[in-house]
């Protein structure tokens, strides 16, 4: 394997990822096409997934309001998901934070231009059969 060391587990013994093995393994198990792992394949899985959550929060961090703060926040993640081209299949899972009094008028306005759309049909049905009868 690499001779890159990232930490040490309970025991003190080296360890080439920080994220746990058997969590991971059991995320990777999950997926119906899997029936097993071998060990190398789970470390570099584990790998690129510490590698890529890195590059995320370093992105985020840099271009987002945390470098004023000398903080990355959720926020943070959020922008990034929704604004950078890379990171948008992030978007509905890291969705921006809204509060329940916005979103249950956004809710309102939804229902109101279904109403609205609704009763456009209707009427336009109304008059094709105002037509026809003529």
């Amino acid at each position: 394997m690499a001779d890159v060391v990232v930490g040490k587990d309970k025991c003190g013994e080296q360890r080439l990822v920080s994220l746990p093995l058997s969590r991971i393994r059991v995320i990777m198990k999950s997926s119906p096409e899997v029936s097993s792992i071998n060990q190398e394949a789970l470390v570099l899985t584990a790998k690129a997934t510490e590698l890529f959550v890195q590059y995320l929060a370093s992105y985020s961090y840099r271009h987002g309001s945390g470098r004023e703060k000398k903080a990355l926040t959720y926020s943070d993640l959020a922008n990034t998901a929704e604004e950078s081209e890379t990171f948008q299949f992030l978007a509905d899972i890291l969705p921006k934070k809204i509060l329940a009094s916005k979103y249950l008028k956004m809710l309102k306005e939804e229902k109101r231009e279904e109403d609205e759309e609704e009763e456009n049909d209707n009427d336009d049905q109304n008059d094709d059969d105002d037509e026809a009868e003529s």
